[in-house]
């Protein structure tokens, strides 16, 4: 197969999809690799170290032409819409269900797309980067000179540290959580899975707290707050909120809001999309960071980790073909978004009002024994196409 790997163009993003290492394995396994031009560069890795490793250096347009399967970090940009082609493979974070011109240029493209996102069976390092580095962050945004309140996080001599609350307690929140305790700041997690509470719990020793994740809950505690951390993946088709704009007038002035899940629509009302160029503003005396892809900021660790765990996914598909992968990979299998212009993608159906196949239906492989995988999110859809 001819894999294509293509340089990142969302605004500040630097991440690479595979590191040089990856292209050694690929093409040791038979396969010929394009690399596009300073496509890692931002990550530290040069054009020579992907050619010493056999890539064949092109251009954008040359990799979209001639790769049977063409992946990168983020998703399709809208200057990219016209170049996928019928039949062609790729694999990215298209983030579909909130999306629709971009499902919807796929679906015109007939190419066959995989949403990264969903495609990770142990989670994507890319979600432990955004925790981690997005408490980092909301710390930096609680410095007097970012308009923040100007207080240090674990605490002087005399002065007390931080009260910071973290709102879910999955990969991303458990990452923010490691930082702000070694840190030294007074954590408290919020979930709605009391099992995933009682584990956290037992493992940080009972130093934090813990609470049950819902609007009252954490009115009862905001004004308290000196750092709210989101975590959670709101449901889509939601309307309301966990944090309203009026909620935070009983915050502080110089408080810090940071939104790592970023969703659009998503559980802070007053929460929208920034970049790392512009990434705080202030609502209702609050300092907002809402940058959508906070991982882009430590490129190399999180280009070398993601690269790594993606490698066998994709050799899986190069080597044994899609549908064979998708019988072995249950994670691949929910992750398949458009399929020849077909969608396959259920919570994109369920959001978008657009009918859908499953993607064991379209592949002809719903006989065979399939390795099992939970759904992607809580969003179901009975829109079917019937072929």
């Amino acid at each position: 197969m001819i894999f294509g790997i293509l340089k990142d163009i969302k605004e500040g993003e630097n991440r690479v999809i595979c590191t040089p290492i990856e292209v050694a394995s690929i093409i040791a396994a038979g396969h010929t690799v394009y690399a596009e031009k300073d496509c890692g560069l931002g990550s530290g890795f040069t054009t020579e170290q992907y050619a010493e490793q056999g890539a064949i250096i092109a251009t954008a347009d040359e990799i979209w032409e001639k790769c049977d399967f063409v992946a990168k970090v983020k998703e399709i940009e809208p200057s990219e819409f016209k170049k996928p082609r019928e039949n062609q493979m790729i694999y990215c974070c298209v983030h579909p269900a909130g999306h629709p011109e971009e499902v919807q240029a796929l679906l015109d493209s007939k190419c066959i797309a995989i949403t990264a996102e969903d495609s990770h069976r142990y989670g994507s390092p890319n979600c432990e980067a955004a925790g981690k580095q997005g408490a980092l962050f909301g710390l930096e945004s609680l410095l007097t000179i970012n308009g923040g309140k100007g207080k240090f996080v674990g605490g002087f001599a005399g002065a007390p540290g931080i009260n910071a609350l973290i709102m879910g307690a999955g990969t991303v929140g458990q990452g923010a959580l490691w930082v702000l305790h070694q840190l030294g700041a007074n954590v408290t997690v919020m979930d709605i899975n009391v099992g995933i509470l009682r584990q956290v719990g037992k493992e940080y020793g009972s130093k934090i707290n813990t609470m049950f994740c819902n609007q009252q809950t954490i009115a009862s505690v905001l004004p308290q707050m000196d750092l709210v951390i989101n975590c959670v993946k709101w449901p889509k088709q939601r309307k309301d909120f966990l944090i309203t704009k009026e909620m935070l007038k009983t915050m502080e002035p110089g408080s810090v809001l940071v939104d790592i899940s970023n969703d659009d629509p998503g559980c802070i009302e007053s929460s929208h999309e920034t970049h790392h160029d512009n990434p705080r503003y202030v609502v209702n005396g609050v300092v907002h960071y809402c940058v959508s892809n906070i991982p882009g900021a430590v490129a190399r660790s999180t280009s070398v980790s993601l690269a790594a765990e993606t490698l066998p996914l994709l050799l899986n598909i190069m080597n044994n073909g899609l549908a064979e992968a998708c019988v072995r990979d249950g994670f691949i299998r929910r992750s398949l978004t458009t399929y020849k212009g077909y969608l396959t993608h259920e919570e994109t159906s369920g959001i978008q009002g657009r009918p859908w196949i499953k993607p064991e239906d379209i592949l002809g492989i719903a006989d065979r024994r399939l390795d099992p995988a939970p759904a992607a999110t809580t969003t179901k859809s009975t829109n079917f196409i019937k072929l």
